[in-house]
């Protein structure tokens, strides 16, 4: 299947010298919920801008459902929506009529039922009157999302969008998102808060000083690149570590009564049983165990860190 978005050999350089993309290339599947991580200054919202002809590419190409988003710019942009990190709108607009401005904007013909439909999904309908500078931060949030659904986008892109956001507005959205998915709305989001990534992406991408670094499905990134941590609560605290356990990378913490190792997790099967054995032997006996998975910001924290 053609991806929905494709982008080749994507570079951009500001006049200040700072590169920001380098050679960036990335497919993004149709339907799916792509998420693209990296610390502040990654080149995240670079990539999103080039994407909706907000930014211009020093080289390389985007396109979306087959058109170029520089030679065929209106076409390809009338199929993105983009929820920016920056509240800005018309202040004085009411919310409906800043929702339907935005549909009119993209050529779509009017349908209030349409706009009642993405209002409500929103909680936005009983605002619909109200103009936007009398709202809340987490209501003109929802505006702005609002805005960027009227036109019945396929590609929805979220920068930070849940950054500062009440837990409220957080729960619509997610459930929003998933609501677009099932109707084959393809969704890229960046985000801070990893374990919405976590629980909402098919894919994950991390991006770091304008390098994308990884590109890998989920639950494959998890697994590869995953570790385990194995933590022994002893029964008598430890003074060392005895030259026995040499083989296996421990650590003693809390005073030398917890003994912790960590490990790739597919290699659990040949290295946990054997270190029980030999603690057995040892009669060094512990009360409780516990085991940790490397959780998705783990693993981002270990792949950013090693490109400093």
């Amino acid at each position: 299947m053609q991806p929905v978005i494709s982008i080749s050999q994507l570079t951009k350089t500001y006049a200040s010298g700072l590169q920001a993309l380098k050679q960036v290339d990335l497919d993004i599947r149709r339907g799916e919920i792509f998420a693209l991580l990296g610390p502040n200054g990654a080149g995240k919202t670079t990539l999103i801008g080039i994407v909706c002809g907000i930014v211009r590419a020093t080289s390389g190409s985007v396109h979306v459902d087959g058109h170029d988003i520089v030679r065929d710019y209106r076409a390809a942009r009338a199929l993105i929506g983009l929820v920016p990190q920056e509240l800005h709108t018309d202040m004085f607009e009411t919310v409906w009529g800043t929702v339907r401005f935005s549909r009119g904007l993209f050529g779509r013909p009017p349908d209030a039922a349409r706009l009642e439909e993405v209002l409500r999904a929103l909680s936005l309908w009983d605002k619909r009157n109200d103009r936007i500078m009398a709202l809340s931060g987490g209501m003109k949030r929802r505006v702005l999302i609002a805005k960027a659904l009227a036109h019945d986008p396929q590609v929805l892109f979220l920068d930070e969008p849940t950054a500062g956001v009440d837990v409220e507005l957080r729960r619509d959205m997610w459930a929003l998102v998933r609501r677009l998915r099932e109707r084959g709305v393809t969704v890229i989001l960046t985000t801070h808060y990893i374990e919405e990534a976590e629980e909402m992406a098919d894919r994950i991408g991390v991006i770091n000083k304008g390098e994308l670094i990884v590109v890998e499905e989920k639950s494959v990134l998890m697994r590869k690149l995953g570790r385990k941590q194995l933590t022994l609560h002893l029964l008598e605290p430890m003074q060392a570590i005895p030259p026995s356990l040499a083989a296996w990378p421990l650590t003693l913490n809390a005073q030398g009564s917890e003994l912790e190792y960590s490990f790739d997790a597919h290699e659990e099967h040949a290295g946990v049983p054997a270190l029980l054995r030999e603690l057995d032997r040892l009669g060094i006996a512990f009360k409780d165990l516990q085991t940790r998975q490397s959780s998705l910001e783990d693993i981002f924290v270990s792949l950013v860190s090693g490109r400093r």
